[in-house]
């Protein structure tokens, strides 16, 4: 826990005013989960993604996603060697502990594709060869929003691969004063140090996983992702995928606040930033100017959660 604490703080000397996203990352993190940050230019989404590549002091790797970005990059490939005869595996961008894809919805389809089987099993299959990445492995990609001039939509097998999506939003005005000084005498990454290394995090995820979930916790989450399957406003809800991810997203919650089990509280403040780029919104809520976020909020107030307090 004090752990956690420190990697925030020391985050926090890169990026001004976004406590709570900071947080939801580590959350993430911790949770053996990825990261997508969605939000327009120039708001730090980038400088979010490295400030914590250097405070958790892992292998990181950044690619930036253009049109001309091919698969291979992503996953590396087989070359011929003379020498020995036998095919030899170059890696690829993504073979790291932390892999930075920046403004991912700027590549083709296929090159978007190839984080697939990365994602879910961390590993790397090229030429029917499997090469596992090392432990702990994270994905943080940002993205502009969709309709922004040359990018391509995330399809919906890939974007219920991330954990959660993220919306930085622009800072507070006393928040930009403070970017504006920072920014003045030196570049704040640069000020960011090292918390933890990649056996302590290893550690903290296996802490989080010890977090204790009652069963009425279980089906308070699963009666929320039925919830968004039923909704007539909604054409495709939450999958079973989404239910796991909540689940370990309230366990690490749960951990940031002190506590070795789950409340409803804690399955509350993640649920629309894990449910919400899992649904499709019905042709009667877009005519109706409906927002998922909306709907997430009615889903929460109309299911009852089950009254724990503590363990």
């Amino acid at each position: 826990m004090q752990q956690a604490l420190k990697i925030i703080n020391e985050v926090k000397r890169a990026v001004v005013g976004k406590d709570e996203i900071i947080g939801k990352v580590l959350m993430v993190i911790l949770a053996r989960g990825h990261i997508l940050l969605e939000d327009i230019p120039g708001v730090g989404k980038t400088t979010l993604a490295l400030a914590f590549s250097k405070a958790v002091s892992l292998d990181y790797k950044r690619l930036q996603f253009t049109p001309d970005v091919m698969p291979t990059d992503v996953t590396g490939f087989s070359i011929y060697n003379k020498e020995t005869g036998l095919l030899e595996y170059k890696p690829g961008a993504a073979l790291c502990n932390l892999f930075l894809a920046d403004e991912i919805n700027r590549t083709s389809s296929k090159t978007q594709s190839a984080l697939l089987e990365v994602m879910e099993e961390g590993s790397i299959t090229v030429d029917g060869v499997t090469h596992p990445t090392p432990k702990p492995y994270v994905v943080i990609a940002t993205q502009n929003p969709v309709g922004s001039a040359g990018t391509q939509m995330l399809p919906e097998s890939q974007l219920d691969r991330f954990t959660v999506r993220l919306t930085m939003g622009y800072p507070e005005l006393k928040d930009e004063v403070e970017i504006l000084k920072r920014k003045q005498k030196t570049d704040p990454l640069e000020t960011v140090r090292s918390i933890v290394n990649a056996d302590e995090i290893i550690q903290m995820q296996n802490e989080v996983e010890a977090i204790y979930i009652a069963d009425e916790l279980y089906d308070y989450i699963a009666r929320l992702i039925a919830a968004t399957r039923d909704n007539p406003m909604i054409r495709l809800g939450a999958s079973p995928r989404g239910s796991i991810a909540l689940a370990k997203m309230a366990q690490s919650a749960a951990y940031l606040s002190g506590r070795d089990y789950v409340v409803p509280k804690d399955v509350q403040f993640v649920f629309s930033d894990v449910i919400e780029h899992r649904i499709l919104l019905s042709a009667q809520a877009k005519i109706s100017n409906t927002t998922a976020g909306t709907l997430l909020s009615d889903i929460l107030k109309d299911v009852s959660a089950p009254s724990i307090t503590k363990r």
